[in-house]
């Protein structure tokens, strides 16, 4: 089934949005323009005076031609300077532009909710945030300089024309029906084609993603012809889409070339026609003919970046696309939640359309209260986990911190209620101060340190070869899954939220360190609520209150002693965790949490191969 790409704007909010981009910067633009207008008309000199000196000769006249000679040279160096500044002008503002369209991307890309771009998969997101941002600085950069000057030359060429006389400019014309045909025959063809050539090589990125991804998996399960097949249909449909905008290109150029020959042409001959019967001058057929051979460079630059164009709109309407997907209002005078009960209330949630896999929950959590959360793999423990930590919104019913709504809630204010940390995690490039401080930009290295005590990281980090600031990530010290984890925790502990969601949040550690890692945090996290989806029962047994889900709903729910008295299936899982050993409870189960963690490797029923 193929994946449900990210939207894409449509032409008139991707138009809305470039005249609003560019109209920000109105002095930088108004000055990028005047000085392109001041080249323009400095070109306009020369075949003027080419034309006075063709008349002279004709006439018989006198004439100083080394004075027009020079007059040509002095007009060709003052362009040539208006050009230079001109285009640092037109250079400037398209990086301003760039950079703020940027800035707002990558906004938006922070705020796009997770459960979105895990079903648009990894390719779009990969090739919005790579492709089809270098096309659009490509765009911003060079077509729309180009096209700048491109327009305000013919505007000032073909007014030119008109001065030196209106007659001169009807054979022109004749390339007008070529050029506008065409061109609206290529527009209205090239978005769609240009959109549908960027979708397929997102498609593409997506299978080679998957296939490296998963390459053990396609090894173990003799899956690489399927792979073969897979990656044969995307690069086929890549080319067929890359074919398609290719044949536009073919039809439009050579016909827009003839747009650019003919006119000259047809001015040469009929403006001699015209001269023959005395309407004109030579002086104005000659340079009437040399400001039209001047047009074509302005009209072939114009029509050759409008191709450029067509890519980085369609770039342009993929970026826009991301900020119309709907996500949690950042709005700062928004709901702030009386309190930090969680309440979940009659919850549905399906990944698939008309296939639930939470069934009419109902939870409530209370500040600093710690809750497990056990059950078989499958059972929906880690979708509930995402919902109460407000990462995917329910399809039916609510959830609520301090009674407001987590969907109300802006993504800065939800992450200072409850923030949820998984067993993906990732690093990024940079020192690790920086990977730590990102949880908090005003901590200091002491409170960067008390961190990372209390996940028990500290003693690896300080024999880094330059401590927190070790270059970490790509191309930097590599950092084992464990330590990646220790250093996800360590970020947690130093954002502080008042609620803790903990999806196998310690899996990549062994037993012993993960049990001794569990003991320092609750010592840290004292007083703050936790939801811990557990896959080691001895997690369940220090909670406060196990929820057993099963099935999409929650089976059992009570303390640790209770649930093993009532003989269901948490006695179930208990015995089994235990090798079959009699269900215990309080001090007796407590005292034999290592005989549990030696079998966990045996005895395993979870999301990711635990409880």
């Amino acid at each position: 089934m193929s994946r449900e790409i990210l939207p894409v704007a449509d032409q008139a909010q991707v138009r809305a949005y470039a005249r609003r981009l560019t109209l920000r910067h109105p002095r930088a633009l108004g000055l990028a323009v005047g000085l392109h207008g001041l080249a323009a008309v400095a070109g306009l000199a020369a075949p003027w005076l080419l034309g006075d000196l063709v008349q002279a000769v004709q006439r018989g006249t006198g004439i100083d031609v080394n004075l027009v000679a020079l007059l040509i040279g002095g007009f060709v160096v003052v362009q040539a300077v208006l050009i230079r500044f001109a285009v640092y002008a037109s250079s400037k503002l398209g990086e301003m532009v760039l950079a703020e369209l940027r800035e707002e991307f990558v906004d938006r890309v922070l705020a796009l909710p997770l459960a979105t771009v895990e079903r648009a998969g990894h390719g779009d997101l990969v090739t919005r945030t790579s492709r089809d941002v270098d096309a659009l600085s490509r765009t911003v950069r060079h077509a729309v300089p180009e096209t700048l000057i491109a327009i305000v030359g013919s505007l000032f060429t073909v007014g030119a024309l008109l001065l030196v006389g209106p007659l001169l400019m009807l054979p022109s014309l004749i390339a007008v029906p070529i050029l506008w045909i065409s061109t609206r025959w290529y527009l209205k063809r090239a978005p769609a084609g240009y959109l549908r050539e960027n979708a397929s090589y997102a498609e593409m990125t997506e299978g080679l993603a998957e296939t490296v991804d998963g390459a053990r998996t396609v090894e173990a399960l003799r899956l690489a012809e399927r792979r073969h097949r897979r990656t044969d249909t995307d690069i086929a449909g890549s080319w067929a889409a890359e074919r398609y905008t290719l044949f536009l290109r073919t039809v439009w150029f050579p016909l827009a070339e003839i747009g650019y020959v003919v006119p000259v042409v047809a001015t040469l001959l009929f403006g001699g026609l015209f001269h023959l019967n005395g309407l004109v001058t030579i002086a104005q057929v000659t340079a009437a003919v040399l400001y039209v051979q001047q047009l074509i460079d302005p009209l072939d630059r114009l029509l050759s970046w409008m191709d450029e164009l067509q890519v980085g709109g369609a770039s342009l309407a993929r970026l826009l696309g991301v900020a119309t997907v709907s996500s949690a209002p950042a709005a700062v005078d928004g709901p702030v939640p009386a309190g930090e009960t969680i309440k979940a209330d009659r919850v549905r949630y399906a990944y698939r359309e008309g296939r639930d896999v939470l069934h009419g929950v109902s939870l409530t959590v209370t500040p600093g209260e710690r809750l497990a959360m056990v059950g078989p793999s499958g059972a929906g423990k880690s979708t509930l986990g995402r919902l109460l930590a407000g990462i995917d919104g329910p399809r039916t019913g609510s959830v609520t911190v301090g009674g407001v709504p987590m969907t109300d809630l802006s993504p800065d204010e939800l992450r200072r209620h409850v923030a949820l940390v998984t067993q993906e995690h990732h690093v990024f490039r940079g020192t690790l101060m920086d990977n730590m401080v990102i949880a908090a930009q005003e901590a200091g290295p002491e409170r960067v340190r008390a961190a990372l005590e209390a996940v028990d990281a500290w003693d690896w980090v300080a024999a880094l070869p330059d401590g927190l600031e070790t270059q970490v990530g790509s191309g930097g010290q590599a950092l084992s899954p464990a330590q990646a984890q220790q250093l996800a925790l360590a970020r947690l502990v130093l954002s502080d939220p008042s609620t803790l969601v903990l999806d196998e949040a310690t899996s990549l550690l062994d037993p012993r360190a993960a049990r001794h890692l569990e003991r320092s945090l609750a010592a840290v996290l004292q007083g703050r609520t936790v939801i811990a989806i557990a896959h080691r029962l001895h997690t369940a047994h220090d909670a406060d209150r196990v929820a057993v889900v099963e099935d999409g709903r929650i089976a059992e729910l009570g303390s640790h002693d209770r649930l093993v008295a009532a003989d269901g299936a948490y006695a179930a899982l208990w015995r089994s965790w235990h090798g079959g050993a009699p269900a215990r409870t309080g001090k007796a189960a407590s005292a034999a949490p290592d005989q549990g963690e030696r079998e966990t490797s045996q005895v395993g029923v979870g999301e990711h191969g635990g409880v």
